[in-house]
């Protein structure tokens, strides 16, 4: 059962069958067989059909359930609706829920090798836990603020220490314990996985690092921090000024550690658009999700691109 991949396809309204359906078409029909969907077989059946997308959809029981038929196996779960791209949000929520804790059921197992989460609206998952980062870091218990967002693709990762929290509490959330939980869980992960030392560079707060102001956030907890990470023998760098790192330094390191989610994710994504895979570190399972939202501007326009999708698959080729 382990060469099995769990596919969470998330938001209804969305983007999320049209780039399904284009990587079932570049990927192997050997590959294929592995691929177990989870999302609603009458939504995606009408989805494809609104799109004029041809592929043979196999409703299966479970990631257990083996079939000789070539096409996508999809696992049933249950949503009412009416037009296949305007799901109510009650609804939504329901269906997201539903499909997350299916996934991370048979994931947690071992059953699978992991799953992979097409987007979501983090507005129709659960206003408490903000994303699927720290929805699925709760349900697998992990330690408060040591799981790790990474996106990451071949010549870059960048991590925000806190996620999908709003400006005004950012302040508030950076903390010497979760800079120091965050890092060394990466650290370690590229030790294991990537087979090397990772270079970590780590940024201000504040413009210019407040010029390194007595009470700025530099001075009393990053600094300090960063001392503390460099006596555990991290290769860690910084504090830099984020308005001039992603010009060309970051070409001197593997990660990049930022303190709120856009301050690394905009640049990241100015600098290599699609080409990119979000990864959770601290589960008890692998899960990966494309770098990008729901897309709801380009519902039924066909002009989605499919490539981050894509680099998931690619990612579990090698996993």
């Amino acid at each position: 059962m382990k060469n099995k991949i769990l596919l969470v396809g998330g938001e209804p309204n969305s983007i999320n069958s049209e780039i399904i359906y284009k990587c079932m078409k570049k990927i192997s029909s050997k590959f294929k067989k592995k691929i177990y969907l989870i999302s609603n077989y009458e939504l995606i059946k009408k989805q494809f059909a609104l799109l004029k997308f041809k592929e043979k959809l196999i409703k299966v029981k479970n990631p257990f359930e083996i079939t000789k038929k070539n096409g996508l196996k999809i696992i049933d779960i249950n949503l009412k609706f009416n037009d296949p791209f305007k799901v109510t949000t009650s609804e939504t929520s329901k269906f997201i829920i539903k499909s997350l804790n299916y996934a991370h059921k048979h994931a947690l197992n071992k059953d699978v090798i992991g799953l992979i989460n097409c987007p979501i609206n983090k507005r129709t998952l659960n206003k408490k836990e903000f994303g699927v980062t720290e929805y699925l870091a709760k349900k697998c218990k992990v330690d408060k603020n040591s799981e790790v967002m990474l996106i990451m693709n071949k010549k870059l990762a960048v991590c925000p220490i806190t996620t999908h929290q709003d400006i005004k509490n950012v302040s508030k959330k950076v903390t010497s314990e979760a800079i120091i939980k965050k890092i060394k869980r990466i650290n370690k992960w590229f030790i294991l996985k990537k087979k090397k030392k990772p270079r970590i560079a780590i940024l201000g707060l504040n413009p210019h690092n407040s010029e390194y102001t007595k009470n700025s956030e530099e001075i009393k907890i990053i600094i300090p921090t960063i001392k503390k990470l460099k006596n555990l023998k991290i290769n860690l760098h910084g504090p830099f000024s984020s308005d001039t790192i992603f010009i060309n330094d970051y070409k001197k390191f593997d990660v990049i550690i930022g303190m709120y989610h856009d301050q690394v994710l905009s640049p990241f994504k100015a600098l290599f658009q699609y080409d990119a895979i979000n990864m959770t570190l601290g589960l008890s399972y692998l899960r990966l999700s494309p770098d990008h939202g729901v897309a709801s501007n380009l519902i039924k326009k066909n002009k989605a691109s499919s490539e981050s999708l894509q680099k998931c698959f690619d990612f579990f080729k090698n996993f």
